[in-house]
């Protein structure tokens, strides 16, 4: 009932007679959010207010906490996803979650239908600097295909062999929003936002030697960015830059709809 078609379906349902009030509030009564025994509040209405449902964050929660959450918001939502899951929670989670899905790379591990179709225009274009940057492009990657948007992946493009990235400028420009992954002094996302004619989403990751500051150089370089419509998300973030894709491609989708029923 978390879901837009569902709720619709349901008010279709009690304003033609086939559902009785009592009934369609006893569906609604957690709708706001569920309380998990006393360790956690499920906001299932997050995905009918922002159009995204609640993901977990894994680090700091036991594994039986982690099992549990997801197998109440399984009820609710088609896809339930937990990022920054360790292969040994993985192990532990994996007998106890039935079908549980995980991608090693992204450290995320979900419940998904056998297949998941693109539910929205537009492309999402990911570039990493390097290839020690693929846990945090993959992340963004995973999370973006779960969330129902078509994915391009282009790795280790950094500057310092450039050619590798001029000769793929015809990928980037096949992308609607671009996210650029890099660590080090991170220049990657100012040269390709130089290159590309849509929004660059730049995130900085905790790859390079003590200079780097654990992330924090590569951050103060994107924020510094010459170019213009560049705009950064907070070190080793992949899964909110895949967030604000979305919401961008999303936007579009509206105004387009918009535009058509004017």
């Amino acid at each position: 009932m978390t879901q837009p078609e569902a709720l619709r379906s349901l008010l279709e349902a009690v304003a033609n007679g086939k559902v009785t009030p009592d009934k369609a509030l006893d569906s609604l009564k957690d709708l706001a959010y569920e309380s998990v025994d006393e360790f956690a509040k499920i906001d299932h209405h997050r995905h009918l207010r922002t159009g995204f449902p609640e993901v977990i964050w894994g680090l700091g929660k036991t594994s039986e906490q982690i099992a549990r959450i997801m197998e109440v918001m399984r009820q609710r939502n088609p896809v339930v996803m937990a990022t920054r899951i360790e292969p040994s929670v993985y192990n532990i989670l994996q007998p106890k979650i039935r079908d549980l899905r995980y991608y090693e790379m992204a450290r995320i591990c979900a419940i998904t239908p056998p297949t998941i179709a693109p539910q929205f225009e537009g492309v999402i274009g990911i570039l990493s600097a390097g290839t020690a940057d693929l846990p945090v492009a993959e992340e963004a990657a995973v999370t973006a295909e779960l969330s129902g948007f078509r994915v391009l992946r282009l790795w280790d493009v950094g500057v310092a062999g450039i050619h590798r990235l001029l000769s793929n400028r015809h990928l980037i420009e096949s992308a609607s929003v671009l996210i650029v992954v890099a660590g080090m002094e991170g220049a990657l996302p100012s040269v390709v936002a130089g290159l590309a004619n849509c929004p660059v989403i730049a995130v900085p990751t905790s790859v390079g030697y003590g200079a780097s500051f654990g992330g924090l150089a590569p951050l103060l370089t994107m924020l510094n960015s010459c170019a213009a419509g560049v705009g950064v998300v907070n070190i080793d973030n992949g899964f909110g830059a895949a967030v604000l894709a979305g919401q961008i491609l999303r936007t579009a989708e509206k105004l387009r709809m918009s535009s058509g029923e004017s």
